[in-house]
Parts: C-alpha cells; sequence; structure tokens
C-alpha cells in the first residue's frame, strides 16, 4: 500500500510538472501572433518564414554541439522530417501569409482548433485513446474559446482563415509528432534536431530572400522576428514538447485553450487592438473545460 502511495505521489508531481512547462509553453507561443502581425508588416511572409527557421536552426545547432547531444537515429529522421513540416515551416509560413489579411485578435480563433487537432493526432500517431468525455470537455471548450475569438475579431471570415486552417493541420501534426518522440529524444533536443534537419534548406533560402534594403524595416520588424525565432521557434518548444512527453499529448494539449486570450492581451497591449472585459469570464470558464478534459484524458 506504502509503494502505491509513493508511485501515486510521483505521478501525481509528474503531472504538476508537466502542467507548469505546458503552460509556460503556451505563454511564450502567445506571443507569437502578435510579433508576426508586427513583423509582416515591413518584411515579407516567406522571408520570415525562412529567417526564423534558419536562425533558430543556428541556435539549436550550436546549443547540441555545446552539450554533445548524440545523433538521433535513422529511424526518427521520418518523424523530425514531420515535426519540421508541421511547426518549422507549414505552421509559421501559413500564419505570416493569414496575418497580413487578418488581425492578430482574429487569427487566435486558429488556436482554438490546435488543442483537438493535435488530440486526433494524438490518436492517429501517438496510440492515445481519451475517453468519450473527454471528447465532450475538448469540444465545449474549444467552442467556447472560437465564439469569443470569432466575435472579438468581428466574425469575419477571409482568405486568411484557409492559410489559419491549413496551419492548425500542420501544426498539429507537429506537436503530436514531436511528443511522441520526445519520450524518447528528449523534448528540447526534438525541435532542436528538426530545426538542424531543415536549416540546409532555409539558410540558404532565407538568404537569397533577403529585403534588398534593410533601410525600410523598422525596429518593431526586427524584433518581432527576434521572437518568432529564438521564442516561438525554440525557447517555446523546450518547455512544450517536455510537458506532451511527461503529461500525454491529449491531457496536456488541451492547456493551449488557453492561448488564445493570452495572444489577445498581448494583442491589445502591443498592437493596440480592443480586449472586451468579458474576457476574463470567458477564460475562467475555459479553465473548468481544460480541467475536465484532463480528467478524463
Amino acid at each position: 500500500m506504502q509503494g502505491l502511495a509513493v508511485a501515486g505521489m510521483r505521478a501525481g508531481g509528474r503531472g504538476r510538472r508537466a502542467l507548469a512547462d505546458g503552460l509556460l509553453g503556451v505563454l511564450i507561443f502567445s506571443g507569437s501572433l502578435p510579433a508576426t502581425r508586427v513583423a509582416v508588416a515591413d518584411l515579407d511572409p516567406l522571408f520570415l518564414t525562412l529567417a526564423r527557421a534558419a536562425i533558430a536552426g543556428l541556435a539549436a545547432l550550436a546549443l547540441l554541439a555545446l552539450l554533445r547531444q548524440p545523433r538521433p537515429e535513422r529511424g526518427d529522421l521520418a518523424g523530425l522530417a514531420l515535426v519540421a513540416l508541421g511547426v518549422v515551416v507549414g505552421w509559421p509560413l501559413c500564419t505570416a501569409f493569414a496575418l497580413q489579411e487578418v488581425t492578430a485578435a482574429h487569427a487566435t480563433v486558429t488556436v482554438a482548433c490546435l488543442p483537438l487537432a493535435t488530440a486526433l493526432f494524438a490518436v492517429l500517431r501517438g496510440s492515445e485513446r481519451p475517453r468519450p468525455a473527454f471528447w465532450l470537455f475538448a469540444g465545449a471548450g474549444s467552442a467556447l474559446v472560437a465564439g469569443v475569438a470569432l466575435r472579438h475579431g468581428g466574425g469575419a471570415l477571409s482568405r486568411g482563415d484557409g492559410w489559419l486552417l491549413l496551419g492548425v493541420a500542420l501544426c498539429a501534426l507537429g506537436y503530436a509528432e514531436g511528443a511522441r518522440l520526445a519520450r524518447r529524444l528528449g523534448g528540447w533536443q526534438v525541435i532542436a534536431w528538426a530545426l538542424v534537419l531543415s536549416l540546409p534548406l532555409m539558410l540558404p533560402a532565407a538568404v537569397a530572400t533577403r529585403p534588398a534594403s534593410w533601410a525600410g524595416v523598422g525596429l518593431p520588424a526586427l524584433a518581432g522576428l527576434a521572437y518568432v525565432s529564438l521564442f516561438s521557434m525554440l525557447i517555446g518548444f523546450v518547455f512544450w514538447y517536455r510537458a506532451l512527453a511527461r503529461g500525454g499529448i491529449a491531457a496536456v494539449g488541451q492547456v493551449q485553450l488557453l492561448q488564445p486570450f493570452a495572444s489577445l492581451v498581448l494583442a491589445g497591449l502591443v498592437l493596440g487592438e480592443p480586449v472586451d472585459a468579458g474576457l476574463v469570464v470567458a477564460c475562467a470558464a475555459v479553465v473548468a473545460t481544460v480541467a475536465a478534459a484532463r480528467r478524463y484524458a
């Protein structure tokens, strides 16, 4: 009995650490849309996508070399390629194009789809089997976030929404595949190796598509590029993949339901977009659905 109690305490501790890591990762990711919105004001979306991957790839290469990390096995390369496709190329490129046409507040509606999409890929790629109640609470939380984000964004749909939906699918695939690999390779090592794997393509392409003149690129755009390169593309994933590997893809993935609200707050502070008072009440309701979904995952 005592052994079971100790095992339960350890499991509870791992769950709390996974939740803390997931929340920290979400807070970092919440700045991605506002930072991208600022960056594409002066930078071409294609260059932004290539440059952020190249900068993060160089940082990841230095980190892997400094810490003398072993190379991934050949069997891991296909999974790392999927991670690169989803979170290194797909999501950044789709959001960069979309944010030329929609506001950061409007774009947060797509983030509401990520937890369910990630859970779906967890079933397909990670062999997880959440209980039926999980889907009920996860769906309720996603619907709540989507409704608030759509209302906050004016409810209008545009061509940018097509880019956003494609980005959600690719990002969810990258999340689920990265979490599966993180159980064996380690959380930060997964995103680092995915970035290094894409570096031979991204670095030359970024150089080839760089602005003809940097005179028209303001400091806010450069700050946005720096944020999405180092925080959104690398540092955030260190915590996020570790959380998914420790706590389960479907369960911890629901924490991302809080990301749209953090993004809306940042959009208001950084971009001057309006944030209504009902956000606090809605956020409290989402916290409840996240807790319920985690219980049944």
